[in-house]
């Protein structure tokens, strides 16, 4: 697996998990800007993999902002750092000199079988990948996302994050995709859509953070995250905990009983004022237009937490 991402607090956890389960490989770490800068994403990365024990892992930065808009970030919710709640600490190692798609094309190229690609920030890296590494697309056996959503955005009425801040990109990426297990490579890459259907309800709270807090340097790391991270959503929104968004990716690879998913088309809006961002998904094929990625509609929240946890707790 390559994971690319925009730690955050919830990318962090996702990192931790991808480390924590064997049967993840775990080859590289690319970061994007989204949730914050992209020199705090990285910084971020490179710390949380400090964390785990795994400097070993290589990280490399990729682009610092959307194709076409300019950068908004989500510090409001994660700090300025993007892991507010933890006191900072610079990490051990800089990331790589060379930048996040040229990292990617190498990986691929050396593989001895097809990697998975998991993205948990905006697309902007992985429109490099469908546009520039055409020739290594046989070489990728999914890319898994966190993003979207099949009804409401959680950052305009009409959409998703992620989506939202490079819907250009997102664009580029659905265009070229497929359903899992359908087609071949020539039609594109295989696409699931982990979106807020599923996340919205893969939330811990803060009985959680306080079970990791005894747990270890790692665990108690985590819950300084949860702390912060549950306690805007609390304020927020009035909820019991928050969601892990990016983790679902992760879960949803350790075990895929877990989320719930239907194949569906799905475009993405990159003009309207209103709706820019949104990702149009026909659950119920109104359109007559093929399927191009599995959207996720539901996941069984209970296996998900008893998984994140189990894991997170056996981190070093």
């Amino acid at each position: 697996m390559i994971l690319d991402c925009d730690p955050g607090h919830d990318d962090a956890i996702a990192i931790m998990l991808a480390v924590a389960d064997p049967a993840i490989d775990l080859l590289a770490v690319t970061t994007v800007a989204g949730n914050v800068t992209l020199e705090n994403t990285t910084r971020n990365a490179l710390r949380v993999l400090d964390m785990v024990g795994r400097p070993d892992i290589p990280v490399a930065s990729g682009r610092d902002r959307p194709r076409v808009r300019d950068l908004s970030t989500a510090a409001v919710m994660h700090g300025e750092s993007g892991l507010a709640g933890p006191l900072p600490v610079e990490p051990s190692r800089p990331a790589l000199d060379a930048p996040a798609i040229d990292v990617i094309e190498q990986i691929l190229i050396d593989a001895d079988e097809p990697v998975t690609l998991v993205a948990t920030g905006p697309l902007t890296n992985m429109a490099d990948v469908v546009e520039r590494l055409r020739h290594l697309h046989s070489r990728i056996r999914e890319l898994v996302i966190m993003g979207g959503a099949v009804d409401l955005g959680n950052w305009t009425p009409a959409a998703e994050f992620n989506i939202w801040v490079d819907p250009h990109a997102a664009d580029i990426v659905f265009r070229k995709a497929r359903v899992p297990g359908q087609g071949s490579p020539a039609d594109g890459i295989a696409l699931t859509m982990i979106g807020l259907e599923v996340t919205h309800r893969a939330w811990l709270t803060d009985e959680h953070a306080d079970l990791l807090r005894s747990t270890g340097r790692t665990g108690q790391f985590v819950a300084e995250l949860l702390d912060h991270f549950v306690g805007f959503h609390q304020d927020r929104f009035g909820w019991e905990g928050g969601p892990i968004h990016d983790a679902v990716t992760i879960a949803h690879l350790i075990d895929p009983t877990l989320v719930a998913a239907l194949p569906m088309n799905v475009q993405i809006e990159t003009e309207s004022p209103l709706c820019i961002g949104r990702t149009v998904a026909d659950r119920w094929s109104v359109t007559g237009l093929p399927a191009n990625a599995a959207v996720g509609l539901d996941i069984d929240r209970d296996r998900f937490v008893t998984l994140l946890m189990e894991r997170v707790s056996s981190l070093p």
